[in-house]
């Protein structure tokens, strides 16, 4: 599940750079030259994260994330400015029109990706490669296993648990984002993938797979329907969850 990221650079020598170094950290990288070129692609996939130069042709890198922040499929896309200018007023513009994140040319690699996987990790979990633990389950993105520490005085041992892979993004995603309501459409979009045209009821069959997967080993109530509403994966059962 690595995270796709587009780079939105203009000037080929720092675009080749960073998209080989995000490549070789393991990101899927989308490049574009100039906003017009980069909403085409905004268009045909979503990306989860934009590397955004503030100096563009035609249109701005600011005007750019104005235009990511004001559209409704895309205002909660991570972005990353990439840029020389360094005055306080122009980190501040960046930051207020919505960037997460401000970094200044010159840029080492490693900070980047440093930069990078800190906005990921804050804004979206669920495409982290870190370990997470909840309500007696870990979830391991990297070796894409789940196991659950056995009930009984040898807490140590654990049993895995056999998921598909949509299975295991949908319990990964839900396990980043415990306590939260989901509706069907939401879970489509952020499981599935916003481009993937199938049905709402597609949800419930997976997350009735889930569901089995978990209840042998005792884990099921995790993962709740909420009436009306949709799905969320909680620790606690409260009254009108299923």
């Amino acid at each position: 599940m690595a995270a796709t990221i587009l780079i939105v650079e203009d000037e080929p020598a720092i675009q080749e750079l960073v998209s080989y170094n995000l490549r070789n950290a393991g990101y899927v990288i989308l490049c574009a030259g100039s906003a017009e070129q980069a909403k085409d692609m905004v268009n045909d996939v979503l990306p989860d994260l934009v590397l955004l130069d503030w100096m563009l042709p035609n249109v701005s890198g600011i005007e750019f994330a104005r235009m990511l922040r004001q559209g409704a499929r895309t205002r909660a896309i991570p972005i990353i400015m990439l840029t020389a200018r360094v005055e306080e007023s122009d980190k501040v513009t960046g930051l207020e029109i919505g960037a997460d994140d401000y970094i200044t040319k010159p840029f080492s690699p490693r900070e980047l990706i440093a930069r990078i996987k800190a906005v990921l990790r804050r804004r979206l979990p669920e495409v982290s490669d870190e370990v997470v633990e909840v309500g007696g389950l870990k979830l391991d993105p990297t070796t894409h296993r789940v196991t659950v520490n056995d009930d009984g005085e040898n807490q140590s041992k654990s049993s895995e648990i056999a998921l598909g892979p949509t299975e295991f993004r949908l319990l990964h995603f839900l396990m980043t984002h415990t306590e939260r309501v989901h509706t069907r459409g939401q879970l489509l979009d952020r499981v599935w993938g916003d481009h993937v045209f199938v049905e709402d009821r597609t949800v419930d069959v997976h997350i009735r797979r889930l569901r089995r997967a978990l209840e042998e080993v005792g884990k099921d109530e995790l993962v709740q329907t909420v009436r009306g509403t949709g799905y969320r994966f909680s620790t606690r059962c409260e009254v009108g969850v299923e």
